[in-house]
């Protein structure tokens, strides 16, 4: 009787609030999103304002992405032990005050200093934002939360580059980072009032400090190492002894974690095929878009000159169609699961890449871009929602932001791979050159290669993850499948 009158209650007040709770933890993803895909539009603009050499422009990127990506694991588990709102809000705070410095910043020290600074406010919020969704919904309703955050995480990267490219050319490469003070004191005032307060008091005892560190170091090690393997030479020192150091350290997080009462990760629970096979999933899927967004951006700027605002208002429609795989992934996995949605996707992604890979020099926009982006956008929103869906249903309560932080580290860490090995391609096969039809030639292989990706992890995802059998009871009942 108590747990079916405690049933009762819950979804009520989730029914109450779970619209603008869902609007507010989205908005603040979103926010976290624009600050990774809008910057890359305003670096020219931004280097010269500050003297920022060529060969120190891409720490704007790394500094931020790498800070984010090696902490997402800590911060998702602190969602869990310390309370989900505390660190959303703590999240919040020092995303929002380092986005001031960011605006205010001098010289290339503290741009990079502050781009660290939202990195870590970043790698708190999303994971806890994650978590606050996948608690406050059950079952299908779960699916279709999961799906507007997917359509957030796709959508959002596109949207970015619009916003960049409007804020840099109509007013200043600083208004990306000055928008973020109304809209994080809004968030802030809008989380004291909706989202649901932590019933039990921080657990500092239970974190996994070791772990931590180890997984931190390593996973850090492997963003550094992935986003310097262009300009230091994939078969350098550099990249393959960071990158055997970080591979080693991963493994030995691993192990430790198997050993640990209360770990950061629960490694056991890779061994499920929804969850293991979901975060192999969202790391291909992440170096696909990530990639192709890179390379797209490469491809209308450099190859066909189109400015800042021209090149944002060109991913529009990129933006339009990941919304549509959203919607369509949302309808199908109710009824079919994740595994045939997710190697559809794939597939979809694929010809997509194909078609993309025929830009050349004395292209345009609406033959050799839009086309493609119009197919990989739908595979791809399916992608997102699919992955989401797969890593977090059956979450329990507890381990909630533990999964969420795992989710999240593999959209980062598959984007900083997919970003590495796509520019390495496009610019590999040009060597020194710099003429738009040796550019095109290379962006196009960069894309062949991005398709190729994908149709092998359609063929995976068939293999790999759970069948419809299997998982749609799962999805049913979550989020109390895995409590029982």
């Amino acid at each position: 009787m108590h747990g079916r009158r405690h049933t009762k209650n819950a979804p009520g007040a989730r029914t109450r609030s779970s619209p603008l709770l869902l609007l507010l933890v989205c908005v603040a993803q979103l926010m976290v999103i624009l600050d990774i895909s809008a910057v890359n539009v305003a670096l020219p603009d931004l280097a010269k304002d500050l003297s920022i050499g060529r060969g120190e422009l891409g720490w704007t990127i790394t500094s931020y992405s790498l800070i984010f990506g090696s902490l997402l694991l800590l911060g998702g588990r602190a969602a869990d032990l310390l309370g989900r709102r505390r660190v959303f809000l703590a999240g919040l705070g020092v995303f929002t005050a380092s986005s001031l410095v960011t605006a205010l910043a001098g010289d290339a020290t503290m741009l990079f200093a502050a781009r660290a600074g939202q990195g870590l406010g970043a790698a708190m919020l999303s994971p806890a934002a994650l978590s606050i969704i996948t608690t406050a919904f059950q079952g299908p309703e779960r699916a279709k939360a999961l799906g507007v955050w997917g359509a957030v995480g796709g959508a959002g990267a596109a949207i970015g580059v619009l916003l960049g490219g409007a804020l840099t050319e109509l007013v200043d490469w600083r208004a990306i980072f000055f928008i973020n003070l109304p809209v994080g004191l809004a968030l802030a005032a809008g989380a004291m009032k909706v989202l649901p307060g932590d019933t039990t008091p921080a657990r500092w005892r239970g974190l996994d400090l070791r772990g931590a560190l180890l997984a931190t170091a390593s996973l850090g090690g492997l963003v550094y190492a992935l986003s310097q393997a262009e300009s230091a030479g994939w078969t350098s020192t550099q990249t393959l002894g960071i990158g055997a150091a970080a591979i080693a350290g991963l493994a030995l997080f691993a192990a430790l974690e198997l050993r640990t009462a209360q770990p950061l990760l629960r490694v056991q629970r890779l061994t499920d095929r929804a969850i293991g096979g979901g975060f192999l999933m969202m790391l291909t899927a992440s170096a696909v878009m990530f990639g192709s967004f890179l390379l797209s951006s490469l491809y209308l700027q450099n190859v066909l000159g189109t400015g800042a605002l021209e090149t944002g208002l060109a991913f529009l429609p990129f933006a339009a169609a990941i919304g549509a795989g959203v919607h369509v992934a949302g309808q199908a996995i109710t009824r079919a699961g994740v595994r045939v949605p997710l190697a559809a996707g794939f597939a979809i992604a694929a010809i997509g890449m194909v078609l993309l890979s025929g830009v050349s020099a004395s292209g345009s926009y609406v033959s050799d871009v839009l086309p493609g982006m119009l197919v990989a956008g739908v595979g791809l929103g399916i992608i997102l929602v699919s992955v989401s869906v797969a890593v977090l249903t059956g979450a329990r309560d507890e381990e909630s932001g533990m999964l969420s932080g795992l989710n999240t580290t593999g959209h980062e860490v598959g984007g900083s791979l997919g970003v590495a090995i796509l520019v390495t391609v496009a610019t590999g096969t040009i060597g020194g050159a710099a003429a738009p039809d040796a550019l095109a030639s290379g962006i196009g292989d960069a894309f062949l290669v991005a398709g190729a990706i994908a149709a092998v992890a359609s063929v995976a995802a068939l293999v790999i993850l759970p069948s419809a059998r299997s998982f749609l009871p799962k999805l049913a009942l979550a989020p109390r499948v895995a409590v029982h």
